[in-house]
Formats: C-alpha cells, structure tokens, sequence
C-alpha cells in the first residue's frame, strides 16, 4: 500500500466574485423545468468536464448533458424507489442504493451493473464514494453506517450506534478515513474508518435532513427542521451559529466551488444563500414546489433544483465576455520558457483515448521520515523550516494517531526541548490548535517533569506557559459570568412581558364598562 503524506487542514477560501452578490446570482435564469417520474430525492453533477447532471427520481437515475441539459442516458436496474446517486470523483462510477436494501455501483459510461453490496436490512437512503475511489459509504434506516471495499464486495465497517434513521451523509474531502452522518435520532456523527468507533457525536433539537463537511474538515454545517446549524469540529461539535431564515424543514445542502458560500434548500419553496465566513443570508430563490434536492455544478455555472412535485429546475449562470477572459490563459511570448512548454497540460477532448500515468509525488522531508517511522526526525524537520502552525499542528495530531506523540518527544537535549516548547507556549491559546497542544505540554510534563529544574531556559518558558494558561482561564470565567448575567437578564424580560400581558388584557376588558 502506498504511503499516505500528512493531510495538512485547508481553510475556507474567500470567494472573490467580480460582481455584487445580489447581482452574480441574479445570473442564474432562464429555468428550463424537466418533468420525472416520481419526486426528485438527490441531484448531483459530475466532478468531470462537461459536469452532467445526475438526477434520482422514483425508480431510476437519469444523466443529463452538461452543454445540452438533454437526456443523455438512464440507469434502470433497480426494483424499488432509488436513492441517493452519486458520482465517483473521477466521474468514471455511479453508486446508489434503493429500498429493496441493497447498494449498486454502476459503470457511468456502460450503465452495467459492476458491483451489489447485500448487507442492510431497510431501505438504503445514503450512498457515497470515500475520497479513496475504492470505498463506499452507506446508510440505512436499519440505524446503520457500512463502508463497502468495492474489489472485495465486503463491508469493512458497520457502525450501529445511531438509534434512528440514517438519511444524510457526507465524507471529508482528501480524508478517506473518516466520514459524517445525519440520523433521526437527532445527531450528527463522526465516524473514524481506522478506529472502526464514533469520534464525535453531536446532538440538534431536530430529526438531520442533511449534513455537509466544509472544506478543510473543520467546521460541518447540519440542516435540522427549519435550521441550518454550524458546528466547529475541532472544539468537539461546538454550535458556531444558527442560520433560521427558512419557515419549513431544510431538506438538502450544497456549496459552491470555493466553498465560501453554503447553498440550502427547503419545504417552504425557497433556496437560500449563506456566507460561510459571516453567516448571513446573501440571496433568495422561489421554486414553484417544496424543495427536496440542490446542487451547483464545479464550474458555478449551473444551480439544479429538484421538487416534490416531480420537477427539477435547472438555472445557467451566462458567463460574460470578461470573465471568460480572465479564466483564460494568458497566450505566452514566443521565445519564452512557456512558449516551448505550451500543450504540456492539455488533458485531451471527451472522447479522446487516454492512457493513464501516475506520476511519482514527490513527498516533504517531514513526510520522508514518517514513512520510515522515525517520529522523532519528523518532528525536528517540521519544527526546523519555519512552516505554519498548522503544518506542524497536523503532524502533531498524525504522531497522537500513530500513538508515536511520546517516542518523538523522548530523549531530547535542552536545545531540542526548547523549539518544540516555544511553539505551544505560542500556540497554546490557538482555538484550533488546543486540544492537540494540551497533549503535547502533558506528555512533556510527564516525560521530563523531573528534569525541568536542570535547565533554566526552559522553567523560563513554562512559566510563559503557566501564565498564558492562566489568562486564558481567567478570561473563559469572565465568559461564563457574561454568559450567567446574560441569561438573568433574558429570564426577568420574559417573566415581566408575562406579567404585562395580562395587565394589558384586563385593563381592555374594563376600559367599555367605564365609558358605559
């Protein structure tokens, strides 16, 4: 098995828009309405150029052309209500399931059926490709999570411990070993593939309709009833907001390319745009019918909506004459190094035969040294080139998976001891980066704890520490006294407005008898 380079997190991307936000997407008209079968449950566009639409309604998927929106094939090969298409990253394989308990991989382009996976006892609602491309996640409302390997034809995973139905999912992009499910019970899960066990759980007043994963891992955004919640993962589910702009249950959630805006559609016939960086609400759509399904093709430049009424809509943003000049590349001079080179990173038309060539990825030195697992080399090289804290946040967070965090940070001099405790002195009040650091200042204390005394630099530093730990302490108890004298002060409002109410009625009922 290849090795696996550490996944440094990502944060979400600005998206830089040339036109005001009312304005870009006003540009989505001219709907053309396509009529189906049966209710439209899952829309979906291809990863791939030209981004077909994949739509699920009653029994049977449908491919529509990405440049033509015209039918361009229909998968039929199942016996019951089909659920959840979704497309494998390199556009190539379709998965779903459908209510007669079984999940299906099909060739995208033959529609054969490649592999059945026979393992649930109740209709199979959630189907997705692990970023992997050969791992499949299901869920169930037999209450269960599976993740399929798709040579073996085997379950790999079987989770249980929702105790409802599962009928949302999502996966982590670029992290084939952990994946998120919505169920009915009112929570929202973290499953870790690897540990085979739920990491996080967290819990809504509401059954979850649907979950997404923002780019980067870090923050997960819920639909539950007529709310959107965000959550912070990496402070264990914290609610970062609440978006309560829809007046019906929210069914289904989107994001755009750059992953700064979060698209959510809902029963009240509206889909609504959200900041994911301000959390408010940027724009508003009116669908003719409750909105069960929304998805926004890679390039931003078609929005599907699909209705219970049996319809989906589909918008085409026109790309204006700048923009086409500004995503163009710039022609090179001749003579230049670009000029010889140019050609190099064509990828060849729809239609072309490609042969296919892996390139060997070159991997960082900190990488190097963990696939020979020497930890402690790993360290020191990504504490030694100044890179970002998060960098060396994410190798700290892999050596405490590999449970290596203890031998990296053994057997070290003064000199090694004092990087590494600069760094959490510095980072150690990061929101993101605590509970990684609080870890490693442990393992420290209990390696060394004896020994701080020989070396003055570094009693030096803990006392930086102690004293940044303090203030952070001191300034979570203000919080929490604001949070209280907030909550008093809420609580007397709503005792005096019950109070009032009632005065406010008699004196109604008396004010006719006095003129009488």
């Amino acid at each position: 098995m290849d090795y696996k380079p550490v996944g440094v997190g990502k944060t979400v991307r600005n998206a830089r828009r040339g036109l005001p936000e009312a304005g870009y997407w006003k540009k989505f008209q001219s709907p053309v309405l396509v009529k189906e079968y049966g209710m439209v449950t899952s829309l979906e566009f291809s990863p791939i150029k030209p981004h077909d639409l994949l739509v699920t309604a009653a029994m049977r998927l449908q491919v529509y052309n990405g440049r033509t929106s015209q039918l361009k094939k229909a998968i039929t090969r199942f016996h019951g209500q089909a659920r959840s298409g979704s497309y494998r990253s390199d556009g190539k394989l379709i998965v779903a399931g459908d209510d007669t308990n079984i999940v299906q991989v099909f060739d995208g382009a033959s529609r054969s059926v490649l592999r059945t996976f026979k393992g649930h006892q109740d209709p199979v609602h959630v189907t997705r490709f692990l970023p992997n491309n050969v791992h499949v996640m299901s869920g169930s409302d037999d209450k269960t999570v599976q993740i399929w390997d798709i040579p073996s034809q085997k379950a790999v995973n079987v989770f249980s411990e929702h105790t409802d139905y599962v009928r949302s999912g999502c996966v982590f992009a670029g992290n084939a070993n952990v994946v998120a499910t919505g169920s009915y019970d009112h929570t929202v899960r973290i499953w870790d593939v690897r540990a085979n066990r739920c990491v996080t759980t967290i819990a809504t007043d509401e059954p979850v309709e649907d979950v997404k994963v923002l780019p980067g891992g870090s923050v997960a955004a819920a639909a539950a009833g007529p709310n959107v919640h965000m959550f912070d993962l990496l402070m264990g589910g914290r609610v970062l907001t609440t978006l309560g702009n829809h007046e019906k249950t929210v069914t289904s959630l989107c994001m755009d390319s750059a992953g700064g805006r979060l698209i959510a559609g809902s029963l009240d016939h509206h889909v609504k745009i959200y900041n994911v960086q301000s959390f408010k609400m940027m724009y508003s759509m009116a669908y003719p019918a409750p909105v069960l399904s929304v998805a926004l093709s890679a390039d931003d430049t078609r929005l599907a909506v699909g209705m219970a009424s049996g319809v989906f809509s589909l918008r085409r943003r026109a790309v204006s004459a700048k923009e086409q000049a500004l995503a163009a590349p710039q022609r090179a001079r001749l003579g230049t190094h670009a000029h010889f080179t140019r050609g190099a990173a064509y990828k060849g038309g729809d239609d072309d035969l490609r042969i296919e060539q892996r390139r060997k990825r070159s991997l960082a030195d900190y990488d190097q040294f963990l696939r020979k697992f020497e930890h402690s080399r790993a360290l020191d090289a990504v504490l030694a080139n100044n890179r970002t804290g998060l960098t060396v946040v994410s190798l700290l967070q892999e050596l405490v998976h590999r449970d290596g965090l203890a031998g990296a940070l053994a057997g070290r001099d003064e000199l090694g001891l004092d990087t590494i405790v600069r760094f959490v002195v510095k980072f150690i009040d990061h929101p993101r980066y605590t509970s990684v650091l609080i870890k490693v200042a442990e393992t420290l204390l209990d390696i060394y704890g004896d020994l701080l005394h020989q070396s003055g630099r570094i009693a030096e530093l803990l006392v930086r520490l102690r004293a940044k730990v303090r203030t952070e302490l001191r300034l979570q108890q203000d919080l929490t006294m604001v949070l209280g004298s907030m909550d008093m002060l809420m609580a007397a409002c709503k005792v005096s407005h019950a109070a009032a109410v009632p005065a406010t009625d008699a004196a109604a009922t008396e004010k006719p008898s006095i003129q009488a």
